[in-house]
Order: structure tokens, then C-alpha cells, then sequence
């Protein structure tokens, strides 16, 4: 049974920074395409990063290049966001993403970020 279960998520002042986590079990983790997303309410869920299986390499929304940084352990079978800099507009709710090689797509229940001072 595929679990994704975030972590780490909660209120911070602007500039301020927050790290998550997503803990995976039930596959295989160091396979998959892993990728964070977020969404406010009454907006589609947007994507945040992509980091790649093999290469680590990772891909990041405009919005977020510079200031946040996924990366994953494959012996822990973990996947993180460090997020800098934060701003108000980063407030949303985040999520963990998991595209096997099946092509099963699965995600975590998600971890609430608001920025605010």
C-alpha cells in the first residue's frame, strides 16, 4: 500500500523559512518521479518541483526558482522542500507526488504553509 505523509508545515513570517518532508513506503521510492505541489482554495493544485529518479535533477516553477530547493534520500525514503524567503503568497496547502514506473500516480494528504506576520 503506497503512504505518502508530509511534514513540517505551519505558520511563518515573511522571509522566514520551513522545511518539508514526505515519507514514502509501499514502493519503490529511489524509481519514482517525486514532486512537490501546492494549492490554495478555489485554485487548481499547482506544480512546485520536480526532482527526477536517477539524475536528482530537478525542475522548478517560476515562481519559486531561487528561493526553494527539493532534494530526496533514497535511504530514507524521503523526499524534502526547503523553502526560503517565504512570502504570503506561498501560503497554501503542499503536497507530495509520486509517478511510479507503472505509471501509478499517488499523493499524501498534504501540509498546510501560511505565511503571515
Amino acid at each position: 500500500q503506497v503512504q505518502l505523509v508530509e511534514s513540517g508545515g505551519g505558520l511563518v513570517q515573511p522571509g522566514g523559512s520551513l522545511r518539508l518532508s514526505c515519507a514514502a513506503s509501499g514502493f519503490t521510492f529511489r524509481s519514482a518521479l517525486m514532486s512537490w505541489y501546492r494549492q490554495v482554495p478555489g485554485k487548481e493544485r499547482e506544480l512546485v518541483a520536480h526532482i527526477k529518479n536517477v539524475s536528482g535533477s530537478t525542475i522548478y516553477a517560476d515562481s519559486v526558482k531561487g528561493r526553494f530547493i527539493a532534494s530526496r534520500d533514497n535511504a530514507k525514503n524521503t523526499l524534502y522542500l526547503q523553502m526560503n524567503s517565504l512570502k504570503p503568497e506561498d501560503t497554501a496547502v503542499y503536497y507530495c507526488r509520486a509517478l511510479q514506473v507503472s505509471g501509478l500516480l499517488s499523493w499524501g494528504q498534504g501540509t498546510q504553509v501560511t505565511v503571515s506576520s
